[in-house]
């Protein structure tokens, strides 16, 4: 199962911080993830992200039956219920709590927010929908009570459909998140500036408004 193997940047977590969970996608590393940081408004945050043992999460698709990616997706997410709940105990409140995901990693966030809705800072998902062969609403509770959450996504993508994206945004706004979904034609599974200029805008400095 997955080892505890996290890296952390930027500032130490405590009670007056930002801190900034990124999760990086398959075959990615934490390394990898923590490089995005440099293209975002998160220089006064902690940075933390954890590494997939074998550089994955899980094995299969995320659209497979739930039971195939097990026991690796159970692991994942108890992961990172240990990593939420250390922060927790450091004095972080849930406010300053922020998540981002690339691929893989946007679907682990996006599963683990949904399961543990509440008051968070943001969370921002480059590509990547609610994990399963269908939509298990029954999973997904809490409230997010207005929690400003990103989604972009190419159209087509050849590893994440715009119909379970789309899905994945419906459930997020019933849980009461403000979600923000940008659908790029043609992008290809990549991260694209217009999606770093979005979630610099809508999640990590929204008080900073652009000229024009």
């Amino acid at each position: 199962m997955h080892q505890r193997n996290i890296q952390a940047a930027g500032k130490a977590a405590g009670p007056d911080t930002k801190v900034l969970i990124m999760l990086h996608g398959r075959g990615g590393s934490a390394a990898d993830i923590l490089s995005l940081a440099a293209y975002l408004d998160v220089e006064d945050f902690a940075l933390v992200a954890p590494e997939a043992t074998g550089n994955t999460w899980y094995p299969y698709s995320f659209l497979a039956p739930p039971a195939q990616n097990e026991p690796w997706l159970s692991s994942a997410l108890e992961l990172l219920d240990e990593l939420v709940t250390d922060l927790y105990q450091k004095g972080v409140e849930p406010e300053n709590l922020y998540f981002l995901g690339f691929s893989q990693g946007a679907c682990l966030t996006l599963e683990f927010v949904a399961r543990n809705a509440e008051r968070y800072g943001g969370v921002v998902a480059f590509t990547g929908g609610l994990i399963g062969d269908q939509v298990y609403a029954e999973n997904y509770d809490g409230d997010f009570v207005n929690t400003p959450i990103f989604i972009g996504t190419s159209n087509p993508d050849p590893h994440v459909p715009l119909e379970r994206v789309q899905a994945t945004t419906s459930i997020l706004k019933e849980l009461g998140a403000n979600v923000t979904e940008k659908v790029y034609p043609g992008m290809g599974h990549t991260i694209s500036q217009d999606e770093i200029d979005w979630a610099n805008k809508l999640v990590f400095n929204p008080e900073h408004k652009t000229a024009g």
